[in-house]
């Protein structure tokens, strides 16, 4: 993105706040960027990420993205590996308590996770911090003081955990102490701004307390929308297998950006695209576009993303490939061929993710199940969408099974036909 550097107060405030959810409170973001600029000190903008998984998405990306944004406008981004906060695990959005991820784990996905943000920050000009500098020097005389800042009431005033509370399923103690410990985050690396998404907004709030407690001036709250993954129902994820990972070979991600539904075209442009002038989601949510319009919107913002991680070129060669492969239903001509399994032919019709896991196109049923929601399973060229489809036995001799960009099968015609 070109800097935005020579941009007065206000017109970082407009530029920053174009795509996101909620600003708290958007007047203190509007008096700190004034400030700034007037004492000439950098704002620092802090933003947290728990290695708990190996790929950045396109969902992490968006906060990712406006980081560097801020960035660019000359502040400083101060990215924290919450590598001792992984291992505790963020309750936020879940709807029952989270498996612990042990340190080894953690070190793993930080390591892989770290390379990739370089893709959107500029190392050089950032800063990179791990909580558990802070978290695991701390004693228990530490521990109680900070869990006397906050009561138990306050913390049940979050979502999940009041859904949680009411439903009677179990809330841990541990879990309480994360938005405690993601605010005394704040408060060590004294942040005037922090990022996350909007299932973040409770633990952000708790940082601006923590920080008045401890005499420091209060965080801007700022989050953006969650990015709904490929199965057009949940936010991106990579445990369940609905997300587009960053470092992905241009082809795939072409691909999956391209079965994305019509309906999330919008978002997608306003989130994804890195353009001052993106579609506001509020205002084309209700009015996506539809077919023909739809097709060619989406390839635009498809070769947009795909540059945006790999290049120009690579873009440009991606979408000749799927036409090849998609667009104009051309198939290798060298599938090979696999016979139905004997229980399977003997019945009338076949469930497709036992299907898949049967002909070695998926590692299992739940195998193939993840990867026909993920949109990678196509039948003679046709993207299969319903992973409780059952197919007809008769039916399937000469057909061809598709998952993913390379993996064919043609299905070999009965026994003695």
């Amino acid at each position: 993105m070109a800097s935005t550097s020579n941009r007065g107060a206000a017109g970082q405030f407009d530029f920053l706040t174009r795509n996101a959810a909620e600003v708290v409170p958007s007047d203190e973001l509007r008096a700190k960027l004034s400030d700034a600029a007037e004492q000439g000190r950098p704002l620092r903008v802090k933003l947290g990420l728990d290695p708990t998984a190996g790929d950045v998405t396109l969902g992490w990306a968006v906060v990712l993205r406006k980081l560097r944004e801020f960035q660019d406008l000359g502040h400083t981004p101060v990215l924290i590996v919450g590598d001792f906060t992984a291992q505790v695990g963020d309750p936020s959005g879940k709807s029952e308590t989270r498996p612990r991820l042990d340190a080894d784990a953690v070190r793993s996905f930080a390591d892989r996770l770290l390379g990739q943000f370089w893709r959107i920050l500029d190392r050089d000009r950032t800063e990179v911090r791990y909580n558990s500098e802070w978290l695991a020097t701390m004693g228990m005389e530490d521990v109680l003081r900070l869990t006397a800042s906050y009561t138990v009431a306050r913390m049940l005033e979050r979502d999940d955990f009041a859904k949680r509370f009411a439903d009677g399923k179990p809330i841990s103690i541990m879990e309480f102490l994360y938005p405690l410990l993601q605010g005394k985050d704040s408060v060590a690396v004294e942040a005037d701004v922090e990022l996350g998404g909007t299932d973040q907004t409770f633990n952000l709030l708790v940082g601006r307390e923590l920080q008045r407690d401890a005499g420091q001036e209060p965080q801007v709250a700022f989050t953006m929308p969650l990015l709904i993954g490929l199965d057009g129902v949940n936010k991106m994820s990579q445990s369940l297998a609905n997300y587009v990972g960053i470092q992905e070979p241009p082809d795939a991600m072409f691909e999956k950006l391209m079965s994305i539904p019509d309906e999330l075209l919008p978002q997608y442009e306003a989130l994804c695209v890195p353009s001052p002038g993106a579609s506001d989601i509020v205002g084309r949510a209700g009015d996506p576009p539809r077919g023909r319009e739809a097709n060619v919107a989406k390839r635009a913002m498809a070769r947009s993303v795909v540059a945006l991680y790999h290049d120009d070129a690579a873009a440009t060669a991606a979408e000749d490939r799927f036409d090849r492969v998609h667009r104009d239903r051309a198939i290798p001509e060298d599938v090979p061929e696999a016979a139905l399994p004997d229980d399977i032919a003997a019945e009338a019709t076949v469930w497709l993710p036992r299907l898949l896991a049967a002909l070695g196109l998926a590692e299992s049923n739940s195998d193939g199940r993840r990867k026909i929601e993920g949109g990678g399973v196509r039948l003679d060229g046709e993207v299969v969408s319903d992973s409780g489809a059952e197919l007809v036995v008769a039916e399937l001799p000469g057909r061809i099974l598709q998952v993913g960009r390379r993996d064919f099968v043609r299905i070999a015609p009965a026994r003695g036909t």
